[in-house]
């Protein structure tokens, strides 16, 4: 597919990438963010000239993702085809571009975002460098049907102040926790139709003290509930942390070709 040079067109992509060298995806002045290293990258396609990209979602320093959406609007000076191959040449080793294709004009992945699934990975084994890179490394025994049950009581529409950071509009509807295991390898799946900054992490180090037996398993329900910060606001390290899927659905900007899933499974 071909554009004109005098007609800009709305584009989007799912992107990958390694978080742990980065400072989250948002740019942030004086920080490596996944943001930044798009727009750089255009800019060099784009006579210098800044374009900025649009994210499904804001994830944290060191956290990773597989099923980013992003979207921007391209000034129309290279076929889309050649365009997604020049991208994909300029990003770093660390972030990946797939699948680049026309949107509706009006498409912004954040609003017409259904539900983003998160994936928080555990490695319940020996030590192991290379699984811990992207895995939290515990050592305990995990009991996976207790965390199960825990988080269960977490799934509906509630207030999540007590797992996240402060927020105005703490209220989202969180559609599932799915916590399994395979071997040595614990997942816990969360999706949810928006997240507050650091959610995931913060019920994951909940549900693992849960599965170490240090927590009682109604103790995740009375938490949220007292909308008071959960293990007094502990936090599961980053580096296990993945945004796996966004799936889009029928929000502002989206049509019908748009209510899809940007996913790549684990």
């Amino acid at each position: 597919m071909s554009v004109r040079e005098d007609a800009p067109v709305r584009l989007r992509a799912r992107v990958e990438y390694d978080g742990t060298d980065f400072a989250g995806y948002q740019a942030q002045p004086g920080k490596r963010t996944v943001q930044g290293e798009l727009e750089a990258a255009l800019a060099r396609l784009n006579g210098g000239v800044r374009i900025r990209v649009d994210g499904a979602g804001r994830t944290d320093a060191g956290v990773h993702a597989l099923g980013q959406v992003i979207a921007f609007t391209w000034p129309g000076r290279l076929p889309v085809a050649e365009l997604g191959r020049a991208v994909s040449a300029l990003v770093p080793a660390d972030v990946a571009v797939h699948d680049l294709r026309r949107a509706s004009a009006g498409f912004h992945p954040r609003f017409a975002a259904r539900y983003r699934e998160y994936r928080y990975t555990v490695w319940n084994g020996p030590h192991s460098p290379l699984r811990e890179r992207f895995a939290l490394g515990v050592r305990d025994p995990l009991d996976i049907a207790a965390m199960a049950r825990a988080g269960s009581a977490l799934v509906g529409r509630h207030d999540f102040s007590a797992f996240g950071a402060v927020d105005r509009q703490p209220v989202r509807t969180l559609h599932w926790v799915r916590v399994r295991r395979a071997g040595s390898v614990v997942t816990i799946d969360v999706a949810a139709d928006a997240f507050i900054r650091q959610m995931v992490r913060r019920i994951v180090a909940s549900l693992l003290e849960v599965g170490r037996g240090s927590m009682a398993e109604t103790a995740v329900g009375e938490a949220l509930a007292s909308r008071r910060p959960a293990l007094n606001g502990a936090v599961a390290p980053a580096h296990g942390l993945c945004l796996r899927r966004v799936v889009l659905g029928r929000g502002p900007g989206t049509d019908r070709s748009e209510t899809d899933e940007q996913r790549q499974d684990l």
